[in-house]
């Protein structure tokens, strides 16, 4: 419920294998939002996000805006999670990192959640009700940022 006014959200996740890539496309055109999904414990998640699925966004035909969510945010602060990324010299995408990347690609919004914890859950579905029904004027020229 956004304003006591009630919304149903349907959502679909996409096969992301090669050879899938027409069938995805079909899919985006009735599409009212996006969540580009990606993993705050994973920078091989983060950069497929950026690399892949918000230029196929941006190459579809959609008008739809997309929010950038980075997801385990719950992980971040787990000591062992964070040692097995530091053996191969990494770090947890940072709310910088990923708010930054938002704002370069045109996302409607950065928002970090966790599903496990429930941390901003509700404030992620309800950012994509937003902006799948009200729309910034220049829907890739702006960032609204959220639960930082």
């Amino acid at each position: 419920m956004i304003n006591n006014e009630p919304y149903t959200l349907a959502l679909f996740d996409t096969a992301g294998q090669s050879g899938f890539e027409l069938m995805r496309a079909f899919s985006y055109t009735n599409t009212d939002v996006f969540l580009v999904c990606f993993s705050v414990m994973s920078p091989v998640s983060f950069n497929n996000a950026l690399k892949i699925w918000i230029n196929e966004i941006h190459h579809s035909s959609s008008p739809a805006p997309f929010l950038l969510v980075g997801t385990k945010i719950d992980l971040r602060t787990n000591v062992a999670e964070i040692e097995l990324l530091a053996k191969s010299k990494q770090k947890p995408i940072t709310h910088e990192q990923g708010e930054r990347a938002a704002k370069q690609h045109g996302a409607y919004a950065y928002i970090e959640c966790s599903a496990l914890t429930q941390e901003n859950l509700k404030e992620t579905f309800d950012t994509a009700i937003l902006a799948s029904i009200k729309p910034l004027k220049s829907k890739r020229s702006r960032i609204f940022s959220c639960c930082s």
